[in-house]
């Protein structure tokens, strides 16, 4: 277990550290552990709306693409925000209750799968979809693009949809609010055994998210959607492997959000309710108000980009790169000019300015549409 040391009167004692408000704490007392509990509490509330978003937008796609020319338009299974309310009750909120995050080892393994089933798919699809791409699949003869020069990749490529990649990355890295409590739940942990649960764990994160980028961009190019699967809906509506797909993200995304759940619970409950001993009253109620709250997000929320963005420029570069530079500028006793100190001061000055810069460029893209 980590610990801080501390004087007590006379004498030098050891305070665990289990949780990022712990950090914020220890480095600015009772204000910074409010500020950080409140800044997870956002951001895990984006996170898990933007989740159930996936959910609300591809599960009725998936529930037609089954039943073929059997569904009638306008039915109770075809609606996106029931079909949300009723997955978030029977699936979403049982796991959410569960009361540690060791339990959801077991779902998030399986999530991983099936992100990796995805990222075979994308690869493999590259290939299905003709380049240019049919302007209007509607009409019998597909009208096919005479520009061939949108079938080429680009190394850089800026406009106005730029402002969300950043914000969109930071959002996707951003584990710093679990790493504390999968610490905890370690057997024998040590900074060794952490280590190496971190570098698997965003290593090949990151590898399943860059597969999917890529080879998503080679297929649509400039026609990529916010949401990546729409694409294929749209140009392989009656694809058997992109059902499979579609069924397998759902799954994927829905054993997720219990998991952030997790510290956004911890992060209300550390803040609202420390006063109060442990019971499992107080523990449901929150739980129920999250979910209540989430789901009311994801129903409303017209596109997914728009909670990536806000909340990847705000909370998620905050968490990512501000706290932790202010953190270890508070806590470590280094002299100020060290490198490590100096690093930390870059970080919070990156932070800050891609924040910012981000924020200001959505919101001047929501102003100009």
């Amino acid at each position: 277990m980590s610990c801080f040391i501390y004087f007590s009167g006379t004498s030098l004692r050891c305070k665990a550290v289990t949780s990022y408000e712990d950090l914020g704490l220890f480095a600015f007392g009772s204000p910074g552990k409010v500020l950080v509990a409140t800044t997870i509490i956002i951001q895990n509330i984006g996170a898990m709306s933007s989740y159930l978003l996936i959910v609300k937008s591809e599960l009725p796609g998936a529930v037609a693409g089954f039943l073929s020319g059997d569904a009638e338009s306008g039915s109770w299974y075809l609606d996106g925000r029931l079909l949300l309310l009723i997955t978030s009750v029977c699936i979403v909120f049982p796991l959410a209750l569960l009361p540690k995050i060791g339990f959801l080892g077991y779902t998030s393994s399986l999530s991983f799968f099936f992100m990796v089933y995805f990222a075979l798919v994308i690869v493999i699809k590259k290939w299905s979809i003709p380049c240019p791409l049919p302007l209007n699949s509607a009409i019998e003869n597909l009208q096919i693009s005479n520009s061939t020069g949108e079938c080429k990749a680009k190394l850089f490529h800026l406009s106005k949809e730029s402002a969300y990649a950043i914000p969109t990355m930071a959002f996707s890295f951003l584990c710093h609010t679990s790493v504390l409590p999968i610490y905890c739940e370690l057997q024998s942990p040590s900074k060794s055994r952490m280590q190496n649960v971190t570098v698997t764990g965003i290593g090949l994160s990151f590898l399943i998210y860059f597969i999917s980028a890529l080879f998503g961009y080679l297929t649509f190019y400039d026609k990529v959607d916010s949401e990546l699967l729409q694409g294929y809906s749209r140009y392989l509506p009656h694809d058997t492997v992109i059902m499979t797909v579609k069924i397998a993200i759902l799954f994927a995304v829905i054993l997720t959000v219990p998991l952030i759940h997790f510290p956004a619970r911890k992060a209300v409950l550390m803040v609202f309710f420390s006063h109060l001993p442990v019971s499992w009253i107080c523990h449901i109620l929150v739980t129920l108000t999250l979910n209540t709250i989430v789901v009311l997000f994801a129903m409303y929320v017209p596109d997914i980009k728009n909670v990536f963005g806000v909340v990847g420029s705000t909370t998620s570069t905050c968490l990512l790169f501000v706290y932790p530079g202010l953190f270890y500028l508070k806590l470590s006793r280094e002299d100020l000019l060290s490198p490590q100190k100096l690093g930390a001061c870059a970080l919070v000055v990156f932070g800050i300015c891609v924040g910012l810069l981000s924020l200001i460029l959505i919101i001047f893209n929501w102003i100009n549409q």
